[in-house]
């Protein structure tokens, strides 16, 4: 079997400049690919998922982050393509695709630990100086102690208990009457009454007296809207 796969490996070698089966470096990719796969899995099913309900932004997540893996991966093993220019393709991919959209900063930080953590996996690796006899790289602790502290830093974050964390939303008031900070226990009772959320504080923006109006922001704590990815936004996105 070994001759076999020997002699494929230098017939296709001379034809197409690849090999059949590089037994080392299969396992290598598959090992690290499940790694991989499921930190990513628990950081963006586990951390992120919970709060946000948002099964398009996870999709992107988990597979934005294995291309990821498998482009640097592949590539960073060859004299084709170094890890910078992998990197820099999907730079620009996502400056062309993701420049349409205003993507939350919750989202966008996860996005980028993700890459993060699949970047990490797919790079950490040691090479061996026959000349020296010895192995110098990243080991397979390091790459687990990598892996562990990216998901305790989303657990961190993300835990209610540790990090308190309110909710908040922009609101146009039609009551110009009681903005003035002499008035703001009435107009903290007002925007009770009318929303139902318990507010902590509130921000008043500009006033537009014209129109009996100001934009302001209400700062309070709600559970179901922790992770609210569309709490900024003031007017319908375009299709």
């Amino acid at each position: 079997m070994e001759e076999f796969i020997s002699n494929w490996n230098y017939e296709l070698g001379n034809m197409i400049g690849m090999t059949f089966f590089e037994p080392m470096q299969f396992m290598s990719m598959i090992i690290r690919f499940i790694l991989n796969f499921v930190v990513v899995a628990i950081i963006a099913r586990g951390f992120y998922f919970p709060k946000s309900q948002r099964r398009d932004y996870m999709f992107i997540f988990l597979i934005m982050s294995m291309s990821i893996f498998m482009l640097v991966n592949l590539m960073g093993s060859g004299d084709t393509l170094n890890t910078g220019a992998a990197l820099g393709l999907f730079a620009i991919f996502g400056i062309i695709r993701y420049r349409t959209e205003a993507i939350p900063i919750r989202e966008m930080t996860y996005l980028f630990m993700l890459v993060a953590v699949s970047v990490v996996n797919a790079m950490g690796k040691a090479e061996y100086h026959a000349r020296s006899d010895y192995w110098e790289g990243v080991g397979i602790l390091t790459i687990l102690f990598a892996n562990l502290a990216f998901i305790f830093m989303a657990w961190l974050f993300e835990s209610s208990k540790l990090v308190h964390t309110g909710c908040s939303k922009f609101i146009l008031y039609d009551n110009v009457n009681l903005v003035a900070p002499d008035k703001r226990d009435e107009l903290i009772a007002d925007l009770e009454r009318r929303t139902g959320l318990k507010i902590d504080r509130v921000e008043v923006g500009m006033i537009d007296y014209l129109k009996d109006s100001c934009i302001m922001r209400i700062y309070y704590d709600e559970p179901k809207d922790k992770g609210n990815s569309i709490e900024q936004i003031g007017r319908l996105p375009k299709a």
